[in-house]
């Protein structure tokens, strides 16, 4: 039986899946092919690299470091979320905070990460084989929210968020072979994605990327299919899915490391409530 792990991105209220993820190292559960859009993306990196708390880190300890997120930020370089400082200043071998980048090649599951192709809309999966040492320009590029974020230019294309194009990307892992699948989401079951709002701002600062404005117009309509089609595979038995069991007001921008935290705690006392129904579920 091939085992799938599915990541859903979110920004900071990804502190929620940091939680499960470090559960799953505590317990030495591994699947072998997983996939991460966005925050989600980065967050299951640190998990294959095997270094349980370097997530928590990044929504907690470095949360209020100059060039980590923020309005100042956004007027300065044109991105609110750092990108480069995250994953380059922070994430580089020489970094303050480096990930283990040899374990995640190590590591024998596969791994995609989800982005959008500006120029299509459509989403496009890299692989840990597009990335190399010092080089994360594959999590950028998943990370890249449009507007927030300046696009990233890698391997002659340009990129935008996984989000806007597979945000839940279950199906995926079952056309690449799975045949169970475990799903983080970052919302609660209750949440229903509605359209987008600031449709004249980001109709005026996208416009030389038509496509990735027509993802955005349409991305509500994405995400209802996405979620659709977690809960018909978990009806038929194919996949178990974590959501936060509380709604925390906690918004993909926030900046409150007390919120971070119990995010975290509240994925941690998730997973521990369900441990004996996931390892029936992948038994």
């Amino acid at each position: 039986m091939k085992t799938g792990l599915v990541v859903e991105g979110g920004g900071m209220k990804c502190a929620y899946s940091a939680g499960i993820l470090d559960r799953f190292l505590d317990e030495h559960i591994t699947f072998d092919y997983c996939i991460g859009v966005s925050a989600g993306s980065a967050n299951t990196a640190s998990y294959l690299a095997g270094q349980r708390g370097r997530n928590l880190r990044f929504y907690v300890d470095h949360l209020h470091e100059p060039g980590y997120m923020g309005v100042k930020n956004l007027l300065r370089t044109g991105q609110f979320f750092g990108l480069q400082y995250i994953y380059q200043t922070l994430t580089n071998s020489d970094g303050a905070d480096p990930i283990d980048y040899p374990a995640i090649v190590e590591n024998p599951a596969e791994f995609e990460l989800v982005a959008t192709d500006a120029a299509t809309g459509k989403p496009v999966y890299f692989t840990k084989d597009d990335m190399k040492q010092d080089d994360y320009r594959a999590i950028m590029a998943s990370c890249a929210l449009p507007v927030m974020c300046r696009p990233i230019s890698f391997k002659d294309q340009t990129y935008f968020d996984g989000g806007l194009s597979d945000s839940v990307p279950i199906m995926r892992a079952f056309a690449k072979g799975c045949d169970r699948v475990v799903v983080i989401l970052s919302k609660p079951r209750s949440f229903v994605k509605q359209p987008e709002g600031f449709r004249h701002i980001y109709r005026h600062a996208l416009r030389k990327y038509p496509q990735t404005i027509a993802a955005l117009d349409n991305r509500h309509l994405m995400y209802r299919q996405n979620i659709a089609d977690v809960k018909k595979q978990e009806s038929a038995g194919k996949a178990l899915v974590f959501a936060p069991s509380k709604e925390l007001k906690m918004s993909t921008y926030a900046r409150d490391e007390k919120l971070e935290q119990e995010l975290y705690d509240l994925g941690i006392s998730d997973f521990d409530a369900r441990l004996n129904e996931l390892h029936t579920f992948l038994s």
